[in-house]
């Protein structure tokens, strides 16, 4: 699970505690509501700023929204291959 796929999860626990819409999130934010959307899809990857901003009117930590959720082991990753580098 990539740092995107984290926050979208996060962003949107976090939106539906609050019991805010996207629009009302966007709002409060003074972001645009298909943003929020796209951030909640991962089609974008939010500034640190716009973390933060959406942090505070949700009410939590910046660093909650980048927290992996809990039972989500982190995928393995294997060595990439190198050009040159001979299959097998």
């Amino acid at each position: 699970m990539d740092i995107r796929e984290i926050f979208a999860i996060n962003l949107r626990a976090a939106r539906k505690e609050a019991g805010l819409s996207q629009e009302e999130l966007a709002y409060r934010a003074d972001l645009d509501r298909t943003y929020i959307s796209s951030l909640e899809r991962c089609v974008y990857a939010a500034s640190i700023d716009v973390l933060d901003g959406l942090a505070k009117v949700l009410g939590v930590d910046p660093a909650e929204l980048l927290r992996r959720p809990e039972g989500k082991a982190r995928a393995a990753s294997g060595p990439k291959s190198r050009k040159g580098s001979k299959a097998g």
